[in-house]
């Protein structure tokens, strides 16, 4: 038992020291970049915005609402600052509202924006929602509250996409912009690639 141990603990080893996949020290980097399925949303300029429309540069994307009360906009402060950092200078950060009874793209286009002007926020009917929220594996549930009001419970990961919009590497909380900023420095050579 104790030479099976050593054998898989060596074989870990070496894969792990052999591993061309960046180390990141706040996220995790997937084993296989995953392709995302299509969807069809609205951007905060009342446009249509694709999941083609991911492809050319590399993103952040975030699920929140702009009624949350500090996961969200905690979230956008560090995403700004790492924008603001400036690692990659093309890189676009994207919120998309599980909340689009409320959250209308002029509503999503003020909200954005006092982080950052550059931001993109996105909102569509909520089974085109349901849908992009499922396939980033992002939970999502309307809580009631007292009085006729709700809340949203959603998970708080961010995903890093690559220039061919596909998922490469996800950040969780609590976020530090400077360290997500050198995983992203650490992370530019692969976000270009084909394979």
């Amino acid at each position: 038992m104790a030479a099976l141990c050593a054998a898989l603990a060596g074989f870990w080893l070496a894969r792990k020291l052999d591993s061309s996949a960046p180390q990141l020290a706040s996220g995790t980097w997937l084993p296989q970049a995953r392709q995302l399925a299509d969807f069809h949303l609205v951007n905060d300029a009342g446009e249509p915005f694709s999941a083609a429309q991911l492809q050319g540069q590399p993103s952040l994307v975030f699920f929140g609402f702009t009624h949350c009360p500090d996961v969200c906009p905690t979230t956008l402060a560090k995403l700004a600052q790492v924008k603001k950092i400036g690692t990659l200078p093309d890189l676009r950060v994207l919120l998309i509202s599980i909340d689009p009874q409320r959250d209308t793209p002029p509503v999503l286009s003020q909200y954005v924006h006092a982080f950052d002007p550059q931001f993109i926020g996105l909102t569509g009917d909520t089974a085109a929602i349901g849908k992009v929220a499922a396939d980033f594996g992002v939970a999502v549930q309307r809580v009631e509250l007292p009085g006729g009001d709700y809340t949203m419970d959603h998970s708080a990961t961010v995903f890093l996409l690559d220039t061919h919009a596909r998922e490469v590497a996800v950040f969780t909380p609590p976020f530090d912009a400077k360290q997500i900023a050198e995983d992203l420095r650490t992370a530019a050579p692969d976000l270009n690639k084909n394979g």
